[in-house]
């Protein structure tokens, strides 16, 4: 469940219509359209009773009442107009219309997140219905690290070449109980994932654990493990935890001296060593990050990370990109 905005966080520009209410934003009644199956009962009248699938005209058809438009109603006005035909043919006809699958809608996601750009999303019942904030987040890939989801921004195109923008606190979602409903998508809008500030106070492995983080992260393992080479953790991992799912050290691992590697925000490289000899640590993994477990006999980790990767610019090539110097793994 995802905290709602208040008021004061919607901001119309000037071509919108300060008519559209908060509620009609963020849980706006669902439009059919072609491609939309819908599931109709018709009570004590099983002939007419069935799965429907919206054509590409919009319609749908019925026994005896034949092509009936469906395209541009909400599920209670398509409720309302079968109600309606049916009349002509049966004695107070009972009908009810449930969402089974909804069609396509492409929505774009730019930010923080894995897989930016336009994204598709498809639902069915069973799935919880329409398309929703959060499930637009997991098909881009899920939130980076550095994803700040107390200000994520949707932006909505509106009648009259307008358009809105409301800001969601996703953060209340995984930190309080006091979340409010997830914010329904319609075809068009445009989400935004903005950076975390410096300052900011998130706990980044509660946000880790999250439901919008990705399921898991690419680092690499290389040195004294079982399995050295590229793996893929949990975004909430240490390098303990990583060093783990590579298999283990071997006999002849270091461990009083491994060294993680990052490229940071600012393209320098960062380097540190730490001491695993009890594998457990409080470090936070990240994608992209290098994790060297050196041989005992080797002077320094510098030393085993040139026997492994050739000149130290290589190395750092590496760092940068260079997914090729792995392949010999």
């Amino acid at each position: 469940m995802i905290q709602s905005p208040t008021w004061s966080q919607i901001q119309p520009t000037p071509s919108s219509s300060n008519s559209e209410t908060y509620s009609s934003f963020t849980n706006p009644s669902y439009v059919l359209g072609p491609g939309d199956q819908v599931q109709i009962r018709v009570y004590d009248y099983e002939e007419y009773t069935g799965q429907k699938v919206i054509l590409p005209d919009g319609t749908i058809a019925l026994p005896l009442i034949g092509s009936l438009n469906a395209a541009g109603l909400t599920i209670e006005q398509l409720e309302q107009a079968l109600t309606t035909r049916l009349q002509t043919l049966l004695v107070n006809p009972v009908v009810t219309v449930e969402l089974s699958t909804t069609r396509p809608v492409v929505v774009t996601v730019a930010g923080e997140v894995r897989r930016p750009g336009p994204t598709e999303l498809q639902a069915s019942a069973t799935e919880g219905g329409v398309p929703t904030l959060s499930k637009a987040l997991n098909a881009a890939g899920g939130i980076t690290q550095d994803a700040d989801i107390q200000q994520v921004t949707i932006n909505r195109q509106t009648a009259n070449s307008g358009s809105r923008t409301i800001t969601v606190n996703l953060w209340e979602a995984i930190s309080s109980s006091n979340a409010e409903s997830d914010v329904i998508l319609l075809e068009g809008d445009s989400i935004y994932v903005p950076r975390l500030s410096a300052d900011a106070q998130i706990d980044r492995r509660l946000l880790a654990r999250s439901s919008f983080a990705p399921e898991t992260i690419r680092v690499r393992v290389v040195g004294e493990v079982k399995n050295p080479g590229e793996i893929q953790v949990p975004p909430e991992s240490t390098l303990s935890s990583a060093v783990a799912i590579a298999g283990g050290p071997t006999e002849d691992a270091r461990l009083s001296r491994v060294a993680y590697i990052r490229l940071n925000e600012e393209g320098r490289v960062e380097q540190e060593t730490i001491d695993l000899r009890n594998l457990t640590d409080n470090y936070q993994i990240q994608e992209g990050d290098v994790i060297i477990v050196p041989k005992r006999s080797d002077v320094s980790v510098i030393d085993f990370a040139g026997r492994l990767f050739g000149p130290l610019g290589a190395f750092l090539n590496l760092i940068n990109g260079a997914n090729s110097l792995f392949q010999s793994f």
